[in-house]
């Protein structure tokens, strides 16, 4: 039998840096930006020190964030992306609605995090935005993938099932063999009518032992990767290095040395 053909699987963006993740059939990537709007916003845990006149890279430590707070992946969240409004839902019930825009709207939300992460707040929570930042794990702007067939061998490790979405990446591989992605770094990718430079692999934090949906932190995917393969790296970083429409379902040629 033929090998399958590597394609994009699903797609997905993180509007508020720790909260829950919105699929995406397409999307248009630029060069050197991030998917649009993933990582638009981020909760400030007590003061940073980002200047949204000035946007800088800051750890993710400053921010509500699932390494930490991991009550946060019980909320289901959506941001309109045309009026910027976030709403939130946990189990069948919305808990917090406002437009991220106004001063009200970003109050309304602060006020439910102030409520629902008080024993883990180190002072008021704020909404943080500047226009073309992203609050990624990063410093540089990046797409996340993930190999689908290294999910289902990390499922092996741990022996029991693992949802992708613990990792929390924008691009979503079916085709590849599990840990291949690893040796990718310096190649390209065409996909759709873009092209990425993979520029680095992906160190696992405790993010992923983080059940999403139930906020159950019931794995230890990074130190299980330790013990069998001698790292933490699950997934890869690329740059977009030509821009494109991109949509699920197309195939991933690689190029390069």
């Amino acid at each position: 039998m033929a090998p399958e053909q590597p394609s994009i699987e699903c797609i997905y963006r993180y509007p508020v840096k720790g909260l829950s993740p919105e699929p995406l059939d397409r999307t248009l990537l630029a060069p050197g930006q991030t998917l649009p709007a993933d990582r638009l916003y981020a909760i400030e845990n007590g003061p940073s020190g980002f200047e949204p006149a000035t946007p800088a890279y800051f750890p993710k430590l400053r921010f509500l964030m699932l390494m930490r707070n991991e009550r946060l992946a019980r909320l289901d969240t959506r941001l309109d992306e045309a009026s910027h409004v976030l709403s939130l839902r946990e189990g069948d019930r919305e808990v917090a609605r406002g437009d991220l825009r106004t001063v009200d709207g970003r109050r309304a939300i602060e006020d439910f995090f102030a409520r629902f992460c008080a024993d883990e707040l180190r002072g008021p929570p704020k909404v943080l935005h500047a226009p073309g930042h992203s609050f990624s794990d990063v410093a540089k702007k990046v797409v996340s993938i993930i190999n689908l067939a290294s999910v289902a061998a990390v499922a092996s490790l741990v022996g029991v099932p693992v949802d992708p979405l613990r990792f929390r990446a924008n691009l979503y591989v079916a085709g590849w063999t599990p840990w291949s992605e690893l040796d990718l770094v310096g190649r390209e990718l065409a996909i759709g009518g873009a092209r990425l430079k993979v520029v680095k692999r992906i160190v696992r934090c405790a993010a992923t032992n983080v059940e999403p949906g139930t906020g159950i932190r019931d794995l230890t995917i990074p130190d299980s990767l330790l013990r069998a393969l001698g790292h933490m790296d699950c997934g890869i970083y690329a740059e977009v290095i030509a821009g494109g429409e991109i949509a699920a379902g197309d195939r991933i040629d690689i190029s390069g040395n």
